[in-house]
């Protein structure tokens, strides 16, 4: 295992940019006169889902040789930050009324370029002392201020754009008791204003300069861009809490969140209910009235009386076909389950602080890799209790099927962010480790599962399958495959609902806000989970009843049945919520979702299907036959 170990390590450095400095982080004080670091990151916008390095922008101030980059972790290139640092003079203690950044002529096709983005609303993200530059507002009641990260690039107003070419930057301290003479920052708001002015120069009046306008009939023009600097004590925000002002507008959700968890709750006892009158009475007294009766191996031995589930044992473990495919499809299912409990519960605990940008994306990706071991295990079981022999092929048809059909189905994305010259375009080296991480830690992973399960017993089956398989009868309109998918999607899908709504519009709408909400995400997921476990079983029963023992395929597509809903959600979502311009975004927007989609219905429909068989061996395993 030591390969995997330095593997993964190789590939943790080669996902991060090897010319960077490292990311000054929570913890930090400072004396008075010290400098410290402004760090630019990239612009985004709700209207797309294009976001634009700052550096790549051309209107802005270019950055001076010594600046370098900041080293990113996998997560955050994969959500498009592209952080360096900046020509900014900040220094600890010292306010500066006006100080001039630079000139720069742009041409018309800058000057074009502006405007389109100050018409889509984007907003500039900077990063001093790990906190976000953020925009400072009043609650309605006017009783509570909080933080929405980042600025606006400019303002739109009667067809005209403003850029925003001087911020007033206000930086909250209090004194380290711990170090005396050191100051740690408690908040970092930044104020942006569209100046026009003398080049070369600091505005002599801020409250009442006139705004620069940008007029796409130019063919050059010279933008100057400044800043001013003030330090206010603070002894009013603890620094352990100095995040806590970017999530106060979200606090207010707290009651519908309960709502919806004691609503979740509701359904999902009657479920319960149903459950436990099915197992506890029916067929309880199924199981006790056959085993008392008299019956032999064939159908004509039985007594008359005798019907539905218990007609066909001799047929319910009849391998399914396309079993090496369903295989595949339950171990990567059984991968994609670990990888969100596991990362749920360590964000549960608190170990995901919002001051460790794209940790959940990097955590959950190397989660999903190192859980490759459980995908085989279970993967390669289930095929030879199919009497499957060829475990190797199992094991590489299980890491290459869904994992490599993800991926290809990526980088076929990416190709049109790199057509628009956005951060969230993957890098090339970045690409070379998501592949380095599919082929040496997750391939190998699988495999080593796979043998370690193959070699254990498989699960035998309580009762002979016949030789010849029974005739199954028609079967009324309500058990139709399709329809079961509907019913058996839109319970969970109603449980999750609520939840669902927040993260979409963490994800799609409110790019500037936090979502923190995990320990609510984690009790949503376990009755969720609770709930597709008890649907599972319900449908499996009523369709043994009907004399039809096809369960294995149809178990795990009732499972992911609330996949379809979420997703027929997310199109109802974006023509009614969202607002976003342009091809690509449509295309990211719908594709993102689709790749989320098909990640939720593995895990649901994984965990559907293990109930069922579980469910299925149990009742079979408490009848006697011959």
């Amino acid at each position: 295992m030591l390969w995997l170990t330095v593997a993964a390590c190789g590939l943790l450095v080669l996902s991060g940019t090897s010319d960077g400095i490292s990311m000054p982080g929570s913890g930090k004080s400072y004396a008075d006169g010290e400098v410290i670091p402004l760090m630019v990151n990239k612009v985004s916008s709700d209207s797309t889902q294009l976001p634009y390095a700052y550096y790549d922008l051309n209107f802005v101030c270019p950055p001076s040789p010594d600046v370098k980059r900041v080293g990113l972790n996998l997560g955050e290139i994969l959500r498009g930050d592209r952080i360096a640092g900046s020509d900014y003079n900040i220094v600890m203690g010292q306010d500066i009324e006006c100080g001039h950044l630079c000139d720069v002529e742009v041409d018309a096709a800058g000057i074009e370029r502006a405007s389109a983005l100050i018409r889509n609303s984007y907003v500039v993200e900077w990063i001093l002392d790990n906190l976000p530059g953020a925009t400072s507002y009043e609650s309605m009641d006017k009783t509570r201020k909080y933080y929405a990260a980042g600025f606006k690039l400019g303002l739109y107003e009667n067809d005209v754009a403003y850029i925003n070419n001087h911020v007033t930057m206000i930086i909250r301290y209090r004194p380290d008791d711990s170090s005396p003479g050191q100051n740690l920052i408690v908040a970092f708001e930044v104020y942006p204003k569209s100046v026009r002015k003398t080049t070369a120069q600091c505005p002599k009046k801020l409250d009442n300069a006139k705004p620069l306008a940008l007029d796409p009939t130019q063919e050059k023009l010279t933008i100057p861009y400044s800043y001013s600097v003030y330090f206010k004590e603070d002894r009013d925000i603890k620094y352990s809490n100095r995040w806590d002002l970017y999530f106060l507008n979200s606090s207010d959700s707290n009651n519908i969140h309960w709502l919806a968890i004691i609503n979740s709750l509701i359904i999902a006892s009657f479920l319960t209910a149903v459950v436990a009158i099915i197992m506890l009475r029916t067929l309880s007294r199924d199981i006790q009235s056959y085993n008392q009766e008299g019956h032999g191996e064939n159908d004509k031995d039985l007594p008359e009386d005798i019907s539905g589930w218990k007609l066909v044992h001799g047929d319910v473990f009849r391998p399914p076909v396309h079993k090496g495919v369903l295989a595949s499809l339950i171990g990567t299912g059984v991968q994609m389950f670990v990888m969100a409990f596991s990362i749920l519960f360590i964000a549960g605990l608190g170990l995901l602080s919002p001051s460790y940008r794209g940790g959940f994306l990097s955590i959950a990706l190397f989660l999903f890799a190192f859980a490759g071991v459980f995908s085989g295990y279970f993967s390669a079981q289930l095929y030879k209790s199919f009497k499957g022999e060829r475990w190797l092929k199992n094991a590489l048809r299980t890491s290459m099927l869904v994992p490599g059909i993800l991926l290809g189905y990526v980088v076929v994305l990416n190709f049109f962010s790199w057509s628009q010259s956005s951060s969230s375009a993957i890098p090339f080296g970045t690409l070379l480790a998501l592949i380095g991480m599919w082929l040496l830690i997750l391939v190998p992973l699988v495999v080593l599962g796979s043998w370690l399960g193959f070699r254990r017993p498989a699960v035998e089956s309580p009762t002979r399958i016949k030789q010849i398989p029974r005739q199954i009868p028609p079967t009324p309109w309500y058990m139709n495959l399709k329809f079961a998918i509907f019913i058996g999607g839109l319970i969970p899908f109603a449980v999750i609902l609520i939840e669902l709504l927040f993260i979409l519009k963490s994800v799609w709408q409110d790019k500037t806000g936090y979502y923190y909400m995990y320990g609510f995400l984690g009790l949503t997921f376990c009755i969720l989970m609770v709930t597709v476990v008890e649907i599972s079983i319900v449908t499996t029963y009523f369709q043994l009843c009907a004399e039809d023992y096809n369960w294995w395929w149809r178990s795990f597509l009732v499972g992911t049945g609330s996949a379809f809903w979420i997703f027929g959600y997310s199109i109802w979502y974006y023509f009614t919520k969202l607002n976003l311009s342009g091809f690509v975004s449509g295309l990211l927007f719908f594709s993102y979702s689709l790749i989320g989609c098909v990640v939720y219905g593995l895990c649901t429909g994984t965990v559907s299907f293990l109930a069922a068989y579980s469910f299925v061996h149990r009742i079979y395993m408490a009848v006697k036959t011959d």
